[in-house]
């Protein structure tokens, strides 16, 4: 026999045998499959009951999947006095042996469940759905919570930042790839396909991803960055049709402008802060005469504060949210204090920045720099914040002393006509 054929043969087997979609056939019960998975040892009947199992979760119903994470929960938990005793002989003895056994008693079951179920071609993939199916449950069942807690932990392994690869997303990217960032874009709509190539192919427009190994044409997360002279204030000139592309020459900023997270399964797992930094590097090497490099962001909590105070008996501020596309030059800059002191001095019950897109720009070590009002008449716009949105400054020369002021201290960064700006929006 050719030995060196032969092993071509099967690792061509292999390749192919990739992408096939995952379904069972075996008419067992998945808890019984789920317990031979992790009874048994050999390398081919891991990988075959991981299909099996997964294809089998992917026919679940509802109720089906319901159960199966309860089992999870229920029969792949932790021993308490297991790992009290481990806990206990390990302190006696402080040797190897020990720990080893302690970390195996303290770490749930299910963890080596998943792993094993990782082993099946394509399961990675299958996997962060099946994540998404679960945090769908877990308001209705908060027990599961045990359940995402080893999600999570095998997640932050299998997609750190030294998995993850960027790629520029352009328009002669695959037609796939193209219409799911139609599809995931979270923060500016994108409604047709002439909107996505204003997007991505102009001279001043660029769209950079992050994708896993394991998920080649999924995109993890992807930013849209805007090419632009002095800090801009509307997203919808920047998004305006028939606008003349900018020589990127010309350009001095580069503008964030949107930032949209992909898979639902990935809740909780960090992409944003090395996107942007490693897109920063990338137009840094391309362009190295930028000056700046701000973000166009939403504030998505600040309409919902607004409508706070007002029911708490601050009646001015129901002009502001009955017709904030219709503010006057006054109401304009009432706006822009009331949303300055929203974001440097409102907290949420954990003494963090209320809002979300603050809190993520803030740790990642930005600033607050400029507030606009009517910068996004958008419906979604002038619904979530009335039309106000904020610039956040990455000074890359401060970007590391930010981050640790705000992680350590909880100090937010912003320039001094911020701060005068939420000073004048607390009376």
């Amino acid at each position: 026999m050719n030995r060196t054929g032969y092993l071509g043969d099967l690792l061509g087997q292999l390749v192919e045998r990739r992408f096939a979609p995952l379904r069972g056939s075996s008419g067992k019960p998945v808890t019984e499959m789920c317990a031979n998975l992790l009874a048994g040892a050999g390398e081919v009947s891991t990988m075959r009951l991981a299909r099996e199992i997964l294809g089998a979760y992917a026919r679940m119903d509802d109720a089906a999947r319901r159960d199966f994470f309860q089992h999870l929960a229920q029969d792949y938990d932790l021993h308490p006095d297991a790992v009290v005793q481990a806990a206990l002989s390990y302190a006696a003895s402080r040797d190897a042996r020990q720990l080893r056994l302690l970390l195996q008693t303290a770490e749930p079951r299910r963890q080596e469940l998943l792993r094993r179920l990782n082993h099946a071609p394509g399961a990675t993939k299958e996997l962060v759905r099946m994540r998404r199916d679960l945090l769908a449950l877990l308001p209705e069942i908060p027990e599961l919570a045990r359940v995402d807690l080893d999600f999570a932990h095998l997640f932050q392994s299998w997609f750190n930042r030294g998995f993850l690869v960027l790629r520029q997303i352009t328009w002669e990217s695959p037609a796939s790839l193209l219409e799911k960032i139609i599809e995931y874009e979270a923060v500016h709509e994108i409604g047709d396909w002439e909107a996505l190539r204003a997007r991505v192919d102009p001279k001043d427009r660029r769209c950079f991803a992050f994708f896993h190994p394991a998920m080649p044409d999924e995109p993890l997360i992807f930013v849209e960055v805007a090419l632009v002279k002095g800090v801009p204030g509307s997203v919808q000139a920047l998004l305006a049709d028939g606008r003349k592309p900018l020589d990127p020459a010309q350009a001095d900023t580069a503008t964030f402008y949107s930032i949209s997270n992909c898979q639902k399964g990935l809740q909780g797992i960090s992409f944003g802060n090395s996107l942007i930094k490693q897109v920063v590097a990338l137009l840094q090497q391309e362009l190295p005469h930028l000056r700046q490099f701000v973000t166009l962001s939403p504030i998505p909590g600040l309409s919902g504060w607004l409508r706070d105070r007002a029911e708490g008996g601050d009646s001015s501020i129901q002009a502001l949210l009955d017709g904030p596309d219709r503010l006057d030059e006054a109401g304009q800059m009432r706006l822009r204090r009331l949303a300055a002191h929203y974001l440097l001095d409102v907290k949420d019950k954990r003494d963090r920045p209320r809002d979300p897109v603050a809190r993520f720009h803030l740790n990642n070590g930005a600033l607050v720099h400029e507030i606009h009002a009517t910068a996004d008449i958008s419906p979604r716009g002038l619904k979530q914040s009335c039309g106000a949105m904020v610039n956040y400054l990455y000074d890359l020369d401060q970007v590391e002393t930010y981050h640790e002021s705000y992680a350590a201290q909880g100090k937010v960064a912003a320039t001094r006509a911020m701060r005068q700006l939420a000073r004048a929006g607390q009376d």
